[in-house]
């Protein structure tokens, strides 16, 4: 920023349902109807891993990821590979601030209105004293893994999903500004909302939500009530993030921040806990590292981001077709250690498994490109599925198809994981069949 869990779905939805009654209209971000699809729970592994991953960045190019710095690129990078992977339509804007190139990310998700755009961003560069860990990795990662959800679910919202990942924030917006002024009138005039998340992981954290666009506002505030998590109007930092380069061109926006270099009061002490210190001590600092992050705030936020995300686009997740059978218990994955196991068992299917068995394998790893993953019929047969590669990447999140069509469908059907060399760890998160 510059400054100059459970899943909760059906009761997040019923409450934003009521918060939302009555503030739709032409040019605001507009109620989702009551039939939106629930939005999934944000793993926080999953997000504290994209924070781990530009920690690495960082300390790999002088310890920041600054503006017009080698740690910048490399996180534009590695953003950029995980949403092409994914399925996003990625673009990467440049522009020239204090001598140095800059880029924007911008990635679109197939389908919805083209004349309703939702979008969503973080800015993604950090102060040249330090790596930016909760200013921005935090808001960075998270609607990060928010585009990755919309993915893995194949969400097929209403309006338009855009998402962005802003460079030289630091130095006055300048990332967002090019890219709002580079927009003609016609195009600005499709945005139904952009939604601002700087700093939402801060130490010592609050809870604050933008106070501008109401049914944005209230999107948020109703999730938190959901959860029975008080709010306070954000004013810190007001205007002085990336969602002033959208506000001041009459597009409705709102966000969420978790607090920066201002002093928690004694009431927000008894209302969040912590402490009467700075938000975020280390707020523009070298300290600013993966240690500097809040767990429960950054977990909450995600989910907020994904909340807001589905119950704004009105999206609905097209189901799989088929029958589906999933394990979803997490196991462990040891340091090139044993090959372990997570069992799905199957029943009611007529004769042979289908010749295109849909294995869906997500797995949350360090360095993916240490695993070897099989699905092991019920008779022992194994099909490889993964074979050590996809290099320093991390996490295993995919769909296989397999010509099962010489085994008998019942039965139980392991996903075998082994981790084949040392120092990085992981764990199944779950495995799925489909059996169309």
């Amino acid at each position: 920023m510059n400054l100059s869990v459970p899943r909760r779905a059906a009761a997040l939805a019923a409450v934003t349902a009521m918060a939302l009654a009555g503030l739709t209209g032409a040019g605001s971000a507009n109620a989702a109807p009551a039939a939106a699809a629930a939005a999934p729970d944000i793993p926080l592994a999953n997000v504290k891993q994209h924070l781990t991953d530009l920690q690495a960045i960082a300390t790999a190019n002088g310890g920041n990821r600054a503006h017009g710095r080698p740690g910048y690129k490399a996180s534009i990078d590695f953003v950029k590979a995980k949403l092409d992977a994914a399925g996003f339509t990625t673009t990467v804007q440049q522009f020239t601030s204090s001598g140095a190139t800059g880029y924007n990310l911008i990635a679109d998700w197939p389908g919805g209105d083209p004349n309703q755009v939702l979008m969503a961003g973080a800015h993604l560069d950090s102060v040249s004293s330090g790596a930016g860990m909760n200013d921005n990795g935090s808001g960075s990662a998270a609607v990060l893994e928010t585009a990755l959800a919309v993915s893995r679910a194949n969400l097929q919202p209403t309006k338009h999903l855009r998402f962005g990942w802003w460079g030289a924030e630091e130095l006055g917006l300048v990332g967002s500004k090019y890219y709002v002024n580079q927009l003609p009138s016609t195009e600005r005039s499709k945005f139904s909302g952009y939604l601002n998340f700087d700093m939402i992981g801060s130490p010592n954290p609050g809870y604050f939500v933008y106070d501008d666009d109401p049914a944005i506002e209230q999107t948020f505030k109703g999730y938190f009530a959901g959860i029975g998590v008080p709010t306070e109007i954000e004013t810190e930092g007001d205007g002085r993030s990336d969602h002033a380069s959208f506000k001041n061109v009459g597009i409705p926006v709102g966000g969420l921040f978790t607090g920066a270099s201002r002093v928690k009061s004694s009431a927000q002490v008894q209302k969040w806990g912590g402490t009467a210190t700075a938000f975020d001590r280390c707020y523009h600092s070298s300290c600013d590292t993966t240690s500097n992050i809040n767990d429960t705030a950054l977990d909450r936020n995600s989910d907020a981001v994904a909340h807001a995300i589905w119950t704004l686009s009105a999206g609905t997740t097209t189901p799989p077709t088929g029958t589906v059978f999933e394990n979803t218990a997490d196991v462990s994955v040891p340091d090139n250690g044993a090959a372990v196991t997570s069992t799905v068992n199957v029943t009611g299917i007529t004769g042979n498994a289908p010749s295109a068995l849909k294995v869906d394998v997500n797995i949350v790893h360090t360095y993916r490109g240490d695993l070897v993953v099989d699905l092991v019929a019920p008779d022992g047969s194994v099909y490889n599925l993964h074979n050590r590669s996809g290099g320093s990447a991390d996490n295993l999140v995919q769909a296989y198809t397999v010509n099962a069509s010489s085994e008998v469908a019942n039965g139980a059907w392991k996903l075998r994981v082994q981790d084949r060399a040392a120092q990085d760890t992981g764990y199944i998160n779950s495995v799925k069949l489909t059996f169309p």
